[in-house]
Formats: structure tokens, sequence, C-alpha cells
């Protein structure tokens, strides 16, 4: 499964402890993420991320090109609801295109869990037989 990873700021530090307590279930998967966010997985996981611009600089819409493209299968995005972004109408955009494409989306830690629990039994799985 292909999946890309996003964090706001003040979330980085959730997202790097996320990615340490799943390791072994990341691992088993293609990992994409925006800038930042894949510097600081990589360096404290060891795990292997392609990375994108920063999210201010464009990263979140090279992950929307790739949802466009079906080369995505679950976004986890890690989200400050509490603090207004300057390009937070591209955010919008994103999670837009993951409702359009059936892309599972977690945008807090409750969500990411369920989703990664899921991933481990295969539920998932049905997104790599509908896209063949």
């Amino acid at each position: 499964m292909n999946i890309a990873l996003i964090a706001h700021d003040s979330k980085k530090e959730l997202m790097v402890q996320f990615c340490i307590a799943y390791c072994g279930i990341l691992s088993r998967h293609n990992l994409c993420a925006t800038g930042t966010t894949g510097k600081l997985v990589s360096e404290a996981t060891g795990l292997h991320i392609q990375r994108y611009l920063s999210g201010s600089q464009g990263g979140d819409q090279q992950i929307c090109a790739r949802i466009s493209c079906n080369e995505i299968d679950v976004l986890i995005f890690f989200r400050d609801p509490l603090n207004a972004k300057p390009y937070e109408p591209n955010e919008m955009n994103l999670l837009r295109l993951c409702d359009v494409h059936n892309i599972p989306l977690a945008t807090n830690i409750a969500t990411a869990e369920a989703m990664i629990h899921a991933l481990e039994r295969g539920d998932l799985d049905w997104r790599e037989i509908v896209r063949g």
C-alpha cells in the first residue's frame, strides 16, 4: 500500500511518535510525506520515505497529484484544527480529493490508529483489488 504522511507543525511530534509506535507495520508499505514531516519521521524511525516539498511550498499539492492519479492508498494527515493556516484552501482540496477517490483518511491519532490496525489485519486491501 502507498501511504502518505502529512502533519502540521504543532502535530509533527505526534506524527513522529505514531510512526515510532507503528514502525513495524509502516515498514511493510511504501511511504511518502511532505518535506519536514518526512525528514523528522525518517530520522526518528529509519523508515524509507519519499519526500516532497514542505506543505507550505506545495508538498501537499504534490500528494494531491498522486491521489488524483490513484497512486496513494491511505492518507494520514495530522491537522491542527485550532489554528487557521494561510494555505488552508489547499488542505480542503486535499480532503476533497480523498473523498472523490475513496482514499481512507485519518486526521487525528484515534482514526490513524484504527486505520493502521486495519492495515495490519488486511482490511484495506480492497483498494489493491479494485485498482488491479
